[in-house]
Formats: C-alpha cells, structure tokens, sequence
C-alpha cells in the first residue's frame, strides 16, 4: 500500500483499514509462534502499513484543528 492511495479515503475508512491490519498482524504473529509462518515479509509489510494508515489520521486530524 502507498501512501498516496490513503489521501482520499475518509476517517471512518481508515479506521476499518488499521483494524483490519491488526487482525492480520496478530494472525501473522500467531502463526509465527507456531511455526506455520511462510511469508515472513509480510510481518514487516503490515507493521509499515499500520504507520502509515494512522499517520494519515493523524494528519487529517491535524486538518481539522
């Protein structure tokens, strides 16, 4: 994900974004502790996705004050 695809989307959005990547960091965490882990990039992909969705909240906010 770029950061420039999150610009757009509303707070409400972003929010359902950043829940679903916790659910799929936990789940990647969860398989990692269990020895079924087989992509592990992908652990570094999403934790840089979550960065990125709340500091385009945070900048919205920003916008808003």
């Amino acid at each position: 994900m770029k950061a420039s695809e999150l610009v757009g989307k509303t707070k409400d959005e972003l929010n359902t974004k950043l829940v679903d990547l916790k659910k799929e960091q936990f789940n990647l965490r969860f398989q990692k502790a269990t020895g079924q882990l087989e992509n592990t990039a992908r652990v570094r992909q999403v934790r840089r996705d979550i960065a990125r969705v709340q500091t385009a909240l945070r900048q919205q906010a920003e916008k808003r004050a």
